[in-house]
């Protein structure tokens, strides 16, 4: 059994520990408020641009362009995004893993050599070296700070690949941030342009809660429920107008289009990326917080019952002594 002053020494340590998971849990908490408010303020003009996607391709039947034709896959690139820190539990690990099994998938068809990683995050970026993968820059500082311009010059970049054929397939690896309890490890097709995923993608998202608890997952489930059912009742959309005027043409309307929404999902990868790292780090932290105060009661328990015990030991040294004189 651990003397008095070794128990001691480790409820300090406990306590120590615990202030800093319980400020980490904090800090954590603060930077999802400010990503809520990022996606908060792009949702907007992501349902804007959708809804003109929408109306004119439901009218427009025969409208195609190079971005949205699917070709055999030669070539391919992942754009992966994980945080530049760690101590946000599995968020980094179960990306990683959702790589290495991409790569594996391909490396049965087209070799591995012929996968581009394009690596959004230190962690990341360091595996994919380690794994010896083909990596196309670092762009570790978009992951703590989201910038729209650089993710445009990331989308575009690609696009000129695929468009030239040095790409056949791009695809996005991240979490979809659902609420500050739950984010959906994701893969999906960023090229070739799949209009109908697009539109059918879960996009129903907490934005003003950063607590995790019990009762709000449940809310949070019920609501789902509710928004899916309207969904299934919105499902067959209308066209505003049925009858387009397309000026200049179709191929220069949709070469403008297309490739905002390309745009539009890389930085909204991004941005759910980011608030899922702030809110799987201040589950995490708050988990480890949990556990300190656990600990805590029990080294207190076990601490109070060796000084109870060693105080009995003295009156019992006491009594003896004085029986014997």
């Amino acid at each position: 059994m651990p003397s008095l002053k070794e128990i001691k020494g480790r409820i300090a340590s406990v306590k120590s520990t615990r202030k800093i998971t319980s400020a980490m849990k904090m800090v954590a908490s603060s930077k999802l408020h400010h990503a809520q408010v990022a996606i908060q303020n792009m949702l907007p003009y992501e349902e804007l641009l959708e809804h003109i996607l929408k109306s004119f391709l439901a009218a427009e039947a025969e409208a195609q362009t190079i971005y949205d034709h699917e070709r055999p896959v030669h070539r391919a690139a992942l754009v992966v995004m994980t945080s530049n820190s760690s101590l946000c539990g599995g968020f980094n690990a179960n990306t990683i893993k959702m790589m290495s099994h991409a790569v594996d998938e391909y490396d049965k068809t087209i070799g591995r050599d012929n996968v581009e990683i394009y690596p959004i995050g230190r962690k990341v970026y360091e595996k994919a070296k380690k794994m010896g993968l083909a990596v196309q820059g670092e762009f570790s500082a978009l992951a703590d700070k989201p910038n729209v311009q650089q993710c445009i010059e990331i989308a575009v970049e690609l696009g000129t690949k695929f468009a030239e054929g040095e790409i056949d397939k791009v695809e996005l690896i991240y979490h979809h941030f659902k609420s500050a309890g739950s984010q959906i490890l994701t893969r999906k097709t960023f090229l070739p342009i799949d209009i109908q995923s697009e539109l059918n993608a879960d996009k129903e998202r907490d934005l003003e809660s950063v607590i995790a608890t019990k009762e709000s997952q449940e809310y949070l489930k019920k609501r789902g429920d509710r928004s899916q059912e309207s969904g299934e009742k919105q499902a067959e959309v209308k066209p505003l107008n049925d009858n387009f005027i397309v000026e200049p043409d179709m191929n220069t309307v949709l070469s403008q289009l297309l490739p905002k929404l390309a745009h539009l999902s890389l930085y909204t990868a991004l941005l759910d990326s980011n608030a899922s790292e702030h809110a799987a780090r201040m589950v995490a932290m708050q988990t480890a917080t949990d556990n300190a105060d656990e600990l805590l009661r029990e080294l207190n328990l076990q601490y109070n019952k060796g000084r109870q015990q060693a105080i009995t030991n003295e009156l019992l040294d006491i009594v003896g002594g004085s029986v014997n004189n």
